[in-house]
Formats: structure tokens, sequence, C-alpha cells
């Protein structure tokens, strides 16, 4: 069996040489052609970071997508969206490894975005947080509508480079990862079969916490447990459940630990503090003002209600 090879690009220059593609019009952004790349993918597994943002839409034959931990029932483009640092693995089933990818990947490196507001706005798209197997499934009109920008962005940056330059190029990227939030939002909407079965796990996951006693040992648990008990990143979940619940994961963690505080408050002869303790509170005055804040009662009040 081969060794699995990472491959880490520090610029966009030295991406262009290691893919066999002429040095980038501009060194710090890039549209990429899939078919223009000479260099073949290995029959290897094999891992990439980039030290700058790679947008791609990218497509292979015969390769199943998986979308969380289920296989991709959309054969439309594929999108995904990775922030520097990150790391990005490819595994091949059999007999897939000579096929190349189809589509385009934009990349854009983070010196491109001084002094503009997107260099700090950028970090609002939580779907740079997302896995690649978590990307965005677009129908053609969508996807119609995204090539056109990063086309318009490749002939803006291949141009003659004046003082509007950057400022153009910057307004079309954000138009570009505002469609993307929306389109986002859509698939939230689209995919109800295959977010509602999340939704449905992520319940079963917090039962059997909160049944286990593990509240009183351990605290509530981690988003990022969550998430990998779940197979999915983190800002994934809680993007999901903001556009089902109008919650994020930690919101949401929180009203179930109220609706389990309510429950021992109007069922159970437990004092305060105890109940304090079973839900993993080291301090009595920290569980108060939690249960306040999210009723507008005091435990004590809440529980007077049912005296």
């Amino acid at each position: 069996m081969k060794n699995h090879q990472l491959y880490h690009f520090h610029s966009i220059t030295e991406y262009h040489r290691a893919a066999g593609l002429p040095a980038p019009a501009h060194p710090l952004i890039s549209l990429v052609q899939m078919d223009d790349l000479t260099s073949p993918l290995g029959e290897s597994p094999f891992s990439i970071v980039y030290d700058f943002y790679a947008i791609s839409m990218k497509r292979v034959s015969n390769v199943k997508f998986k979308y969380g931990q289920q296989a991709s029932d959309f054969d439309n483009g594929v999108l995904f969206f990775m922030a520097p640092g990150q790391v990005f693995s490819v595994e091949f089933e059999a007999g897939n490894a000579t096929h190349r990818p189809e589509g385009w990947m934009l990349l854009v490196h983070p010196d491109f975005l001084w002094h503009t507001p997107l260099a700090k706005t950028i970090r609002r798209y939580e779907f740079f947080g997302y896995s690649v197997y978590e990307a965005l499934y677009l129908s053609d009109k969508e996807e119609a509508m995204l090539t056109d920008i990063v086309q318009d962005i490749k002939q803006e940056y291949l141009s003659n480079i004046d003082r509007f330059s950057q400022s153009v190029i910057v307004a079309q990227l954000e138009l570009f990862l505002t469609y993307s939030e929306r389109f986002y939002q859509r698939q939230f909407i689209t995919r109800k079969m295959a977010s509602h079965e999340i939704l449905g796990k992520l319940e079963d996951l917090l039962a059997n916490y909160f049944n286990s006693g593990a509240l009183a040992q351990n605290g509530l648990p981690s988003v990022t447990w969550i998430a990998e008990s779940l197979h999915i990143s983190p800002g994934y979940l809680s993007s999901l459940l903001k556009s089902l619940t109008g919650q994020n994961t930690q919101q949401h963690l929180h009203s179930k630990l109220i609706e389990l505080a309510k429950e021992k408050l109007s069922t159970t002869d437990l004092t305060i503090s105890e109940i304090a303790y079973e839900l993993g509170f080291e301090h009595l005055q920290s569980f108060s003002k939690l249960f306040k804040s999210k009723t507008n009662l005091s435990p004590l009040a809440f529980r007077s209600l049912f005296n």
C-alpha cells in the first residue's frame, strides 16, 4: 500500500508550479480550470493544506461525494470552501484514481484582502469552517450564476491593474460569498430529510448523555464532541441548527438543560443545590443565573408555581 502524502502550499505560485500550470497572472489571486492541470492525481491517498483561501467547484467521474456520513443524492456540481490551514484529504475508490476532476478553483491569498473590510468579515462566513463533505450542491442556474462571477473576477485581474482593481474584485468576491450563504440556507431547507435525520441523532445523543449521569461528572458536552459523534463539523452543526431551530449548538444545549431543570424542579423533592449538581454546575449561582436568563424566574420561584 502506498503512503499517504501531504502537500503544503504556502503560495499560489507554489501551487501553480506543482500542478503543472503557468505562473499565475496575479500572485495573490487565481482562477484555475481543473482540466488545465497537467500533474495527474496519484493512486495513493493524499492531503493538501493551503496557506490561502480555496473555493472549489469540482466534479469527479465515478466518485460519490458524501454529505456528512450520507452518500450524496445530488449529481450536480459540488462547491466547497477551504480557509488557510485546513486539511483536504482525498481517497480514491478502486479504479477511480485516474479520473481527473472537472470544474474550477478560485484561490485567494489573505494578503489580497489587506486594508479591505472583507479581511475581517470573511470570518463570518461559517461555511469556511465546514468539512468538504458538507459541501454546497447547486442547481444548474445557481452553478452558472456563481461561475459567471468568478469569470468576472478572472477578467478583472487579467486586465490592467489600477487603483480600482482590488475594490472591484473584493466586491465581486463578496457577492459570490453572499450568494453562497443564501444557497446554503436553501440547502438546509431542500435537504429536510438529511437535516432532520441529523437532528434526530442529536436528540438521541443528548438524551443518552443526560440519562447516563455524565452531566454531574463532566458538565455539558462540548460542541466539538457532539459534532464528532455525529460525524459532521462543529460549524456545520451550528449552522444547521440555526436554520432549523433559530439556535446555535450552545444555545440548543442550554435549552435542553433548562427543560431538564424544569422537570426536576416540578417533579422531584431534590434541593435546588442538588439539581444544580446533577446538571453539572459547580456553583449554585451559575445555575440560578442561567435559569433566570432563560425563564425570567429563579429556580425557587419556578418551583413555587407547582406548590
